[in-house]
């Protein structure tokens, strides 16, 4: 069987969850004998890491020029050497550290167009892809990364004949920033797309709920088959010293409620309960979030408090594992709800213990590797007692640190992962 994934990246200046969990169902399919598997990104190049880990370094339907197809008339039969030019490398790369490329204001109008896959998507460029999908053979399944590019389905299906598989993740981030009516036409949308797409690939129960309760489909094909990682050295790693310390793994921004964490930091250093605490960040950032960062920085500055802060200039390889080193425990307070939170278990793997909200997945996360406490109401000074009780507690940081290593090694590893992933693929034979 051969599976191509269709990925929508973020130029790799952050930790993205469903960047990573695209490159990881890579990883894990093709663990199963029999099956060979490809990934294709759309819109921004992929960074090193994800190219020696399989991603072509082929783009299709660059960034820059679907952007001014959409806003400049005249270009939207513009010459391929313009297309060339728009999607060279260094081109799509500038426009992944620009800001604004993870946010929906004016692109409200592109994003229907790619949902319902009409105007979005040049003949020509989607004649090239489907040229390149069919060069060493047709596939067998294409899986695509969300629903916002599910408009794919349909146009593809028609070219190749082929089964379509869509990953369901956190496409309401996205969709609910965005003003109405193109909120509720987006879902409307999305519903009416869905027959295209042969099966539905879910981590949560939550997100599959979520998902049938704002399109209104059936979810008969829906397939709710848990993320897992392969660890590597973060199994290994022991913590390096014994002063305190928080952590905190994710893209550095206010809708995952790093503001919070550091309200909830300044808090817990104003008493006399935790001398030395120290808080660690790692998880980049884009340059929408330059000014929401300088703002938390001036806010420890002005306490005194920027010696026991350290953040981390890369969130991969060595200095992921150094951030993991350094840690006792993590939080991610989101102030979205998140389907799932693959950051959840890479600290569980490296042995921390977390403290998340009750939203979203979380509960349901927790709830199976037991390697952490989710607190209500979701607000910094429920935040800072339950941060606080389990850097006070050893015993109990480290028997939910050692649950959760052992959870996500024995039930959420790449190789369960993949053997859900096969069973649903095998069923569109």
């Amino acid at each position: 069987m051969k599976i191509v994934y269709l990925i929508t990246g973020s130029g790799g200046s952050f930790y993205c969850g469903n960047c990573y969990r695209d490159m990881i169902y890579l990883r894990a399919i093709r663990k199963v004998p029999g099956i060979t598997a490809s990934a294709i990104p759309l819109y921004l190049p992929p960074d090193g890491t994800n190219i020696e880990k399989g991603l072509d370094k082929n783009v299709f339907f660059g960034a820059i020029s679907m952007y001014l197809r959409e806003k400049v008339p005249f270009l939207r039969n513009m010459p391929v050497f313009m297309d060339k030019l728009l999607d060279s490398a260094p081109m799509l790369k500038m426009a992944a550290r620009r800001a604004g490329t993870t946010r929906t204001e004016g692109l409200e109008e592109m994003t229907l167009n790619m949902i319902k896959g009409e105007n979005a998507f040049p003949e020509k460029e989607l004649q090239r892809l489907v040229d390149y999908l069919s060069k060493d053979g047709k596939p067998d399944i294409i899986h695509l990364s969300n629903a916002l590019i599910i408009g794919l389905a349909r146009q593809i299906k028609k070219k190749l004949n082929v089964k379509i598989v869509c990953s369901l993740l956190n496409e309401d981030d996205w969709i609910n920033e965005m003003a109405e009516p193109f909120q509720s036409g987006a879902w409307d949308l999305i519903s009416k797309e869905a027959s295209n797409v042969d099966a539905f690939l879910t981590p949560s129960r939550y997100y599959k709920d979520l998902f049938i309760s704002k399109t209104g489909i059936s979810g008969n094909n829906f397939h709710v088959v848990p993320l897992g990682i392969d660890p590597g050295n973060l199994t290994k790693i022991e913590k390096k010293d014994n002063w305190p310390s928080i952590g905190y793994y994710c893209r550095i921004s206010s809708m995952n409620g790093f503001d919070k964490l550091v309200d909830a930091f300044i808090e817990l250093k104003s008493g006399n309960d935790l001398p030395g605490l120290t808080l660690h960040v790692s998880g980049g950032f884009t340059g929408d979030d330059k000014p929401f960062i300088a703002d938390q920085i001036r806010k420890i500055k002005a306490r005194g408090l920027k010696s026991f802060v350290r953040i981390y200039p890369e969130f991969q390889g060595n200095s992921k594992e150094e951030f993991f080193s350094n840690i006792d425990v993590m939080s991610v307070p989101v102030r979205k709800h998140d389907g799932y939170g693959l950051y959840i278990l890479e600290a569980n793997s490296a042995g921390v213990p977390v403290a998340q909200p009750d939203s979203g997945a979380f509960h349901e996360i927790i709830e199976r590797t037991t390697g952490g406490i989710t607190y209500s109401p979701d607000n910094v000074e429920e935040l800072s007692i339950t941060l606080l009780k389990l850097l006070k507690d050893k015993d109990l940081l480290s028997r939910l640190g050692q649950q959760g290593k052992e959870k996500v090694l024995a039930e959420l590893s790449l190789e369960k992962m993949s053997e859900g992933l096969s069973k649903v693929y095998n069923s569109l034979k």
